[in-house]
């Protein structure tokens, strides 16, 4: 009886090995869940530390959101932004991206530098600007865009729209902005609104 105890005390811990074993498996064979967007604010500041290395007292120039297929898209987030940065003391331009995802052969993850240029100053409607005027995130600013009556009528007539945003130093207005855009680009969209970046405040909406 001994024997037979112990032989299905053995049986018994084996089976319970094997069903650990099994579910450890299951869980390594789960697919991963796509990257979550972040906002403009937390994509500045992980920009700026690798622009710091270049040059501490570079401004800001602009930023813009990028869509990716492999990427869910949060309005007021984003997985995959752009940005430009100048060095007024050494006439240079530095663009960098940052991305959730590896994505050969235009998008490394994390923050990667794109290009480095000449700059001899502003030019159109766009000037530099210090990083700490930005003050109000992206999340928060397409609330704010979104709650405008034109903007509630615009999301009625064309609904689904991806969202796209734009930091600028416009000179039509004191502060850089949020530009939230309906569209996939402010270039073929028609339909955008400003928010002041270092307050939050609605600004104005363009057509």
């Amino acid at each position: 009886m001994r024997k037979l105890a112990l032989l299905v005390l053995s049986l018994l811990l084996l089976l319970t090995a094997c069903s650990e074993q099994s579910a450890t498996t299951q869980k390594k064979k789960e697919p991963e869940k796509p990257p979550e967007p972040i906002t403009g604010l937390s994509a500045l500041y992980k920009m700026y530390q690798m622009v710091r290395t270049w040059d501490p007292r570079a401004d800001v120039l602009k930023m813009e959101s990028m869509h990716s297929p492999d990427i869910p898209e949060i309005p007021g987030k984003a997985g995959v932004w752009g940005g430009t940065f100048v060095s007024t003391t050494q006439g240079r331009s530095h663009s960098y991206t940052f991305s959730l995802i590896e994505q050969l052969p235009s998008l490394h993850k994390g923050v990667f530098g794109v290009s480095d240029e000449a700059y001899t100053g502003p030019k159109g409607v766009s000037s530099p600007f210090l990083i700490q005027a930005v003050k109000a995130d992206t999340d928060a600013a397409y609330e704010t865009a979104k709650s405008q009556p034109k903007a509630i009528e615009y999301d009625k007539k064309f609904p689904g729209k991806p969202i796209t945003i734009l930091l600028e130093k416009n000179n039509r207005f004191p502060d850089p902005v949020w530009r939230i855009v309906w569209g996939e680009s402010t270039g073929t969209a028609n339909f955008s609104v400003f928010i002041d970046a270092s307050t939050g405040g609605f600004l104005e909406i363009m057509h």
